[in-house]
């Protein structure tokens, strides 16, 4: 049962459809837009619209109330996109504050 194509997004690297989730810590995932019978999330949508997802665990491993399950993206793009880390030999720059100067009368 496909959902509805209005809330889906498009997954920039691979062109996928894809809908952003909120975690329960707060934090944004991309969702594959369709259910899936192998994902290993557990999405429902809340009384303002957000898409929620919880992950499947040993306690709660059933889908509850009007959840579906579903997959991470990151799972399944064929090409995720790379990592953003700093450059090799790159320090930040560190600059002595005023209170670290010595005060002379």
């Amino acid at each position: 049962m496909p959902l509805s194509d209005t809330t889906a997004d498009t997954c920039p690297t691979c062109l996928a459809a894809i809908r952003w989730a909120i975690t329960v810590h707060g934090k944004r995932q991309p969702v594959n837009a369709d259910p899936d019978p192998q994902g290993n999330l557990a999405a429902y949508t809340d009384g303002t619209g957000t898409l929620r997802v919880r992950v499947l665990t040993a306690e709660r491993d059933r889908l509850e109330g009007a959840e579906w399950q579903a997959m991470p993206h990151a799972a399944t793009c064929p090409r995720p996109p790379a990592r953003r880390t700093a450059r090799p030999g790159r320090r930040a720059i560190a600059r002595r504050g005023a209170w670290t100067t010595r005060w002379t009368p």
